[in-house]
């Protein structure tokens, strides 16, 4: 992939929504080595996450908003001169969104709306990209998933990913806005606190020798992309909006396990076996997913530097920080 160099980003401003957490923390790191102004909306912090233990709070702004309040994300692009929207904060679990289906569709699909809607009415705002999910495709046979499948969540977590993705097509073919959507598969790296998630979990449950409890018979299989690989992914489609504007990309490494197979990645990354217990709880969740990022590479240059076995360590590295064993 080209690298990310040159002027682009100087002397711009960009909205980080999620900024704070997992994936958005990594962005808005990235696009401040790059010289842009980030601007990081906040309804709650974790002190003890990657943002603020890589010490992000010194280096953008943050303001207090809630994705919900559309007349507050409006004051936000308007005030600080906001010209680059990444729009990455959801309820962006599964089994929450089985549990708490109301606040995961109004944070994943009114969040969106808003978004959207507050760049419609700033003639300032360049481009905006949003973050969909390989979950938007819902349940198919038609492995891999490409751009042009369909989109059919099914459960509440995927539903409300089809319909914001559909949402965000709708307000670039209606008002021709300068949008692109990313769609990924499962992301793993450093500062990933859900510690329900595989690749966090087995390391917790490997670093402080505890069970990991697999909610799944330990059979589904995931792709799995590397943190700086998605901002990369993110970083290129900005670049390129005028090229590629109302078009959806799919991002993944290729890099397919099934859960054991993960856990036992995992294991001989950090020299030591796992205990774990399959639970075989899960439900409503997809058996396979992957995507096809061919689109990805031919029209954007993008291909992952990663891949798991080439970074486990530098991550494990980090929870160990976390979890103050070093």
């Amino acid at each position: 992939m080209e690298d990310v160099v040159g002027d682009f980003w100087k002397g711009r401003t960009a909205l980080v929504t999620g900024g704070t957490g997992f994936v958005g923390s990594h962005l808005v790191e990235r696009l401040v080595e790059l010289g842009a102004s980030v601007i990081v909306p906040v309804r709650s912090v974790n002190v003890g996450s990657y943002f603020f233990a890589e010490k992000l709070n010194e280096k953008s702004v943050l303001v207090n908003c809630d994705i919900k309040e559309i007349q507050r994300i409006k004051d936000i692009i308007a005030k600080y001169g906001v010209s680059i929207v990444f729009h990455l904060a959801a309820q962006s679990l599964v089994t929450v969104g089985r549990k708490e289906p109301y606040e995961t569709m109004m944070t994943n699909i009114v969040g969106t709306l808003n978004i959207l809607e507050s760049c419609r009415t700033n003639p300032d705002v360049e481009a905006i990209l949003l973050a969909s999910s390989d979950k938007a495709y819902g349940s198919s046979n038609m492995l891999p998933y490409l751009e042009t499948h369909p989109l059919k969540g099914e459960y509440p977590y995927d539903s409300s990913k089809s319909c914001m993705d559909l949402v965000s097509q709708c307000y670039h073919r209606t008002y021709d806005m300068a949008i692109a959507i990313a769609r990924f598969g499962n992301i793993y790296g450093e500062g990933d606190l859900n510690f329900d998630r595989i690749i966090p979990g087995a390391i917790r449950s490997g670093l402080l020798n505890t069970v990991l409890e697999i909610r799944s018979d330990g059979q589904m299989i995931r792709e799995y992309t590397y943190a700086k690989d998605v901002v990369d992914g993110y970083l290129v489609l900005a670049e390129k909006i005028e090229k590629i504007r109302g078009e959806a990309f799919n991002f993944t490494s290729g890099e397919r396990k099934n859960v054991l197979e993960v856990v036992e990645t995992v294991s001989k990354a950090m020299g030591k076996d796992i205990s774990f217990r399959i639970m075989n709880t899960a439900k409503h969740e997809i058996r396979e997913q992957y995507l096809s990022a061919e689109k990805a590479h031919r029209i954007l240059n993008w291909t992952c530097k990663y891949d798991m076995n080439s970074v486990l360590l530098r991550i494990v590295e980090w929870y160990k920080r976390y979890f103050r064993l070093k």
